[in-house]
Formats: C-alpha cells, sequence, structure tokens
C-alpha cells in the first residue's frame, strides 16, 4: 500500500481542562520533532476544539490530571482514537508516536522532504533567469511558456540560491529562516532595489574569485543580506561539494555521475539554452 493510500495520524496536543500545559520550553521541542517527522498537529488549551473527523487517527498528548476529562479512546471503525501520557523526554515521546503510528498502520512522512521553491506569481516577470540559474533541472515552462517548478525533490535542501538572483524577488522557499526569502513581506527597500542580472558564463569562465570579490564589494551598497548573487554562486557549489563529501553514503554509479567543474559548465551552457528557447518561445507567443 501506497502512502497515499495510508490513513495518516493527526496528534494533538491537549492543554485543555483536566491536563496541565507544557512548558514553552518541551512545547516547542516537541512540535518542531512532530513536525520535522511530518506528522499533522493540532493544539488545544482551555475551552479550545480540535476540527471535526477527517479520516486520520488521532493521537491526544498531555499531562493529564483528571482521567475523567479525557476523551474517550475508539478502536472501532476505519479510524481510531489514542490518548497518551507524556511523562519522559521528547526524544522518548517521539519514539512512542512513531509505535502508535506503526500499531495503527498509518503513513509515514518523515522520509517527506519539505524543501521546496514556490513562485509567486503576482511578482513574477517571467524573465526565466531562475531556470538560466539553477544546474538541478527544478524549473521548466509550461504549454503557455509560463515559468513553473517542474521538479520539486530535484531541489538541494537549503539552497535557496535561485531566489537570491531572482530580480523581483519572486521566489519563496517556506522552510528558510529570514525574509524575503521565506516568504516574508517584500519591504520597499527590495522593490526598489536596482535589478540584479546573472551572467552564467561570466560566472563560470575566468577568474571567478576576482569576480565574486568585485561583486561583494558592489554588492554591499546596492543588494541586501539575503538577495546576493555571490552568497547564491556559493551555495549553489556547497550542494555539490556537499554529495561529493559524502561520499561513503553514496552508491558508486551515483556517485560517478556527479559533475566535474567541466561538466558544471556545460550544464550551464545547457540550462541557459534552455532559458533562451523558452523566452524566445514566449516572445513569439505574445506577437
Amino acid at each position: 500500500m501506497s502512502i497515499a493510500e495510508q490513513t495518516t495520524l493527526r496528534v494533538v496536543l491537549y492543554e485543555g481542562e483536566g491536563a496541565e500545559p507544557f512548558s514553552s520550553e518541551a512545547r516547542s521541542s516537541l512540535l518542531t520533532g512532530l513536525l520535522s517527522k511530518g506528522y499533522s498537529i493540532t493544539r488545544t488549551a482551555v475551552d479550545g476544539q480540535v476540527a471535526g473527523p477527517d479520516g486520520s487517527h488521532l493521537l491526544v498528548l498531555g499531562h493529564f490530571t483528571r482521567p475523567d476529562a479525557l476523551p474517550s479512546t475508539s478502536t472501532e471503525g476505519p479510524t481510531q482514537v489514542r490518548v497518551e501520557a507524556v511523562s519522559g523526554s521528547t526524544e522518548e515521546t517521539l519514539a512512542r508516536v512513531d509505535a502508535i503510528r506503526d500499531e495503527l498502520g498509518a503513513a509515514d512522512h518523515s522520509a517527506w522532504k519539505p524543501w521546496f521553491p514556490v513562485i509567486d506569481y503576482d511578482r513574477c516577470t517571467n524573465c526565466m533567469q531562475c531556470l538560466s540559474f539553477c544546474l538541478f533541472d527544478v524549473y521548466g515552462s509550461d504549454e503557455n511558456h509560463q515559468i513553473q517548478v517542474q521538479n520539486n525533490d530535484n531541489c538541494k535542501t537549503n539552497c535557496p540560491a535561485c531566489s537570491r538572483v531572482c530580480p523581483e524577488a519572486a521566489i519563496m522557499f517556506p522552510k528558510y529562516k529570514s525574509g524575503p526569502i521565506n516568504g516574508d513581506v517584500v519591504s520597499d527597500s527590495d522593490l526598489n532595489r536596482e535589478k540584479m542580472k546573472i551572467d552564467i558564463s561570466a560566472l563560470l569562465g575566468g577568474d571567478i574569485y576576482h569576480m565574486l570579490r568585485e561583486r561583494s564589494e558592489r554588492a554591499q551598497s546596492r543588494f541586501s543580506k539575503e538577495r546576493s548573487s555571490d552568497k547564491a554562486l556559493t551555495e549553489r557549489k556547497k550542494c555539490l561539494d556537499k554529495l561529493k563529501s559524502a561520499a561513503s553514503e553514496i552508491p558508486p554509479e551515483v556517485l560517478m555521475s556527479l559533475p566535474s567543474p567541466d561538466e558544471i559548465a556545460k550544464k550551464a551552457e545547457e540550462v541557459s539554452a534552455r532559458a533562451a528557447a523558452a523566452m524566445k518561445a514566449r516572445d513569439e507567443a505574445k506577437q
């Protein structure tokens, strides 16, 4: 049975009547742990309500003081309700939640990859710069020649490089730590900032480090800390280096497929050509 066909497990952190609230530290630790494992979570306090049945199994966690105030445990029907008292560490609680998930035959979403780009089409001008910059074939264009995210799984975790070179701040990564990359409101200074255009072939040819130093100096007066072509190029290189450094964990056939510097340059030419073709088709469609 595929994950899509399995019932999910929804976790409720109960802090209502008959239970003591979690400490802020314990609550934060537990929420972070559950979210990182892909669980759907609800927190309810005094007089709070939980969303109605949605076909998911339900696991209620809490520091319970009044057993009579707890929801009843149900083991009938297609979905089940389980109640568990939290008494140990976060690690112990997470292990118990995983065990209950397995007992109920619920889907394991821990392998889900939460890192992905989102295009704000209200800001996007369809310049195709993300397509020409990304070496991992994340972007493409649809039948209407509009840029779109086509291969989420190709995106490298913790690499927001394409967002940094987007001249309209139109690419967001919801899991990034700060704005505007994480989707925060774009400030007036971002709106009025000189548009950034990157010549990929120039960055990959000649004295790259000299060019990076020059761009870094110019960036101090022209661009914000979070929107930097230099930082974007460095992050893209780190992704490739990280893959190579993890050689012991990568099958030989995959390791052999990793790009060399020459192959990176070739790939850059290929994606630039794709972007040029997409822009040509876009412009012809407008005529």
